[in-house]
């Protein structure tokens, strides 16, 4: 009778793991999405869009039943706050490369992506960039970083070329925040002006921490520019032009990566009238765009900030290439992306040799936004 009551327990518990077993063996192979960005401090607007975006598109996959080499995958984000501080942003990259994440969408910021890349590229970790756009970032030969969003090369040069042949600015000022995103976009702008037969008649310099810009435009404003190029982000970004007015400045403000609701909120009713050259095509010039938009209002309460489309076509870029080489493994993957080629919400993904997309620039005046071609799809901008 002892051996009995012993024997119950074994065969019930033998038999209730047989039981649980099959169940097991088809639950969702689990697969961890990087991400880093901002998620405090000045920029952490811009990281919550961003993070929204790359979340839209793992539910998206998730409630299209994604399948890779014919297994269910569930797609698992793992979120890291870099604080928009280089430092941060490498410690971060080392904690989503021990953690064996497939793949980092990030980051923001360049001054964070350049040196976090760096370490990506050592462990072999694809990284797809959705924001950061110093030239840098795609100059260096590396294998595992590819950007969906067009760099300062493409987007500020060609405000550059725009401001001498079409706008026809003949006193062109600049102001740059010195951060390698503001530094980097008004490097490119001045190439361009100047390879255009253009004059940069002065360049001021600021802070990403600034609040008070007067020194600098009232020594532009003594040199009369019809035009004034700004590298900065919000808020700087929206001061510039709010005590551009207040100090009578008349010049055409043109800026690059803040035309979005922050800018208009913090600049009030003197944004009227900027120009702001952005990345990829409007939201609204398509129908999945705006099909986007709506829906990412409906989840999160809110209207798109800024880059959440291209961290939504990043993580589908990533998602797209795995199940094109059955593989979740970077190794394996690595050559898909590397070949990819899909219309995605910002545009035509599809990356060169240096592991850059091609694409769509827009400008934005007066707060209408106009597609302009990058100088390679025969667009032209619209008057």
């Amino acid at each position: 009778m002892r051996f009995a009551k012993t024997f119950t327990p074994i065969a019930v518990a033998v038999g209730a793991l047989l039981a649980v077993a099959p169940l097991a063996s088809r639950a969702d192979t689990v697969v961890k999405i990087g991400f880093a960005a901002p998620l405090t401090g000045p920029n952490a607007s811009y990281g919550k869009d961003l993070e929204n975006g790359v979340k839209m598109a793992l539910d998206d996959a998730k409630a299209q039943g994604i399948k890779i080499n014919g297994q269910p995958v569930s797609f698992q984000l793992v979120a890291e706050d870099d604080q928009a501080d280089p430092r941060v942003g490498v410690q971060v990259a080392q904690k989503l490369v021990d953690e064996g994440v497939s793949v980092v969408v990030g980051h923001f910021n360049s001054g964070t992506t350049i040196p976090a890349s760096d370490l990506y590229e050592k462990a072999g970790l694809p990284v797809i960039d959705p924001a950061a756009t110093n030239p840098v970032i795609s100059g260096r030969g590396y294998k595992n970083v590819f950007m969906v969003i067009s760099s300062d090369a493409q987007n500020a040069g060609t405000a550059g070329a725009y401001a001498v042949t079409t706008t026809k600015a003949k006193r062109i000022a600049v102001i740059d925040d010195r951060t390698t995103f503001g530094q980097g976009e008004a490097d490119e702008f001045v190439k361009a002006v100047k390879a255009h037969g253009g004059d940069i008649i002065d360049r001021e310099y600021t802070t990403n921490q600034a609040t008070d810009f007067k020194t600098q435009l009232t020594n532009l404003k003594s040199k009369n520019p019809d035009l004034i190029f700004v590298g900065a982000l919000n808020p700087q970004a929206a001061g510039i032009m709010k005590q551009m007015n207040q100090l009578g400045l008349k010049a055409q403000y043109v800026g690059g990566g803040v035309k979005d609701v922050d800018f208009i909120k913090l600049a009030e009713n003197v944004s009227e009238g900027a120009m702001a050259w952005e990345y990829g095509r409007p939201l609204d010039s398509t129908p999945v765009g705006a099909k986007f938009a709506e829906r990412f209002k409906q989840k999160f309460g809110e209207d798109v900030l800024s880059y959440a489309p291209f961290g939504y076509d990043a993580a589908w870029t990533a998602i797209k290439a795995m199940q094109a080489a059955n593989s979740t493994k970077p190794d394996d993957y690595r050559a898909k992306l590397q070949s990819i080629s899909f219309d995605g919400i910002t545009g035509h993904i599809e990356f060169n040799a240096n592991g850059l997309a091609e694409e769509r620039l827009v400008h934005a005046v007066s707060g209408q936004e106009r597609p302009v071609g990058n100088g390679q799809d025969g667009e032209r901008p619209v008057s």
